[in-house]
């Protein structure tokens, strides 16, 4: 979703306060792609402060489906996002000056609303999505979902030196 900043960056200096629904339907990493189950509107307000310089907030709600990093179910993610972005359009990005962003989701008098949530999502990725607390992931050798049950396979993760004793407790 594009939103047209010339109003705003015109002499007027008109801001900008709408509200528009992403056209986001995925996030794709380099670990995969990421569906969008649910959206809410993005209320994007744009407000001229000296020169080329402007204040972006945008305010919305976006869940991803994202595998559970231990058994690999999916896990609806939420990430609530509030967004501020201070970007100085008369400079670029190499020369920016202190506590001014990147302006690299604005090509010419155009915000791309959907960058801004892409970089935002992926800064606040989260480092570990269980399904649950204690999500006890999946057997190394057969792939069971172990919170669904155990499996068969011998646990190969004992110390070998226990052997003998595994032997013993395996003969009774």
């Amino acid at each position: 979703m594009l939103i047209n900043l010339s109003d705003v960056l015109s002499e007027q200096h008109k801001p900008i306060d709408v509200t528009v629904l992403p056209d986001l339907e995925s996030v794709r990493l380099k670990s995969g792609v990421y569906p969008v189950i649910r959206k809410e509107p993005v209320h994007v307000a744009v407000t001229h402060l000296k020169g080329k310089e402007l204040e972006i907030k945008a305010d919305t709600e976006i869940v991803l489906r994202i595998p559970c990093d231990r058994c690999l179910e999916s896990v609806e993610y939420e990430f609530p996002l509030h967004i501020t972005r201070y970007v100085d359009l008369g400079c670029s990005d190499a020369e920016l000056k202190e506590g001014f962003d990147e302006s690299g989701f604005i090509d010419g008098y155009h915000l791309d609303v959907d960058d801004v949530l892409f970089h935002e999502i992926l800064t606040g990725w989260p480092t570990k999505v269980l399904c649950r607390e204690d999500c006890k992931g999946i057997c190394s050798i057969c792939g069971q979902n172990l919170n669904e049950g155990n499996c068969d396979c011998e646990d190969t993760g004992l110390d070998p030196r226990m052997s003998i004793a595994r032997e013993l407790f395996n003969g009774l």
